[in-house]
């Protein structure tokens, strides 16, 4: 094999590397613009399904909200006021309330839950319960209750928020939603800490 004969060939094997370069270049351009579309398309609908899961929760507090108060009247909280979504801003900070029973002496803050989970219920504690008075100066003189409701549950968290002092409401027939727990209970006071 000559000379002339062994660069062509080493040409010819160049240009194919080169062509193949071109293809894969083009391939990962194309493959990076499906990628970026992809991900718009993800944040586009995750942003819708985040509204959609708010909404959710504005609809399940909504359904929780008329028959609450009556449910603590039956067991001897009286409740001569409420509020929905009671939002406070303090040093940075927000704290938001979903639903908040009052009367002269006690609060109840609910935490509305479609589907309620053990980390669920400590968030309620710590992020709401444990600092309420901090950002509710205003009720320094009132005791706090704690209480989660949701229509679905994992792991046990019912028995868990019991367990912590909170109480535990749930949709039922009749009432719409009912306090599961026992005569037994002795609700924790928070807002001290």
């Amino acid at each position: 094999m000559d000379s002339q004969a062994i660069e062509q060939g080493f040409n010819k094997v160049w240009r194919m590397f080169e062509e193949t370069d071109r293809r894969l270049e083009k391939n990962f351009q194309e493959t990076d613009r499906r990628f970026r579309q992809t991900d718009a398309n993800f944040d586009k609908y995750f942003g819708k399904l985040k509204e959609m899961d708010r909404n959710w929760g504005k609809l399940v507090e909504a359904l929780i909200k008329p028959s609450v108060g009556r449910q603590f009247r039956k067991w001897g909280i009286p409740v001569s006021g409420s509020g929905q979504r009671e939002e406070v801003h303090k040093g940075g900070e927000t704290m938001e309330i979903d639903i908040l029973l009052k009367n002269t002496d006690a609060l109840i803050a609910v935490e509305v839950k479609t589907t309620l989970r053990v980390e669920n219920v400590d968030e309620h504690i710590e992020k709401r319960l444990k600092p309420f008075k901090r950002f509710f100066p205003e009720y320094r003189d009132r005791k706090v209750y704690g209480a989660v409701a949701y229509i679905h549950l994992e792991e046990n968290a019912d028995r868990y928020a019991y367990k912590k002092g909170l109480f535990v409401l749930t949709f039922t027939t009749g009432d719409t939603v009912a306090i599961q727990n026992d005569e037994r209970f002795v609700p924790r006071v928070w807002g001290d800490e």
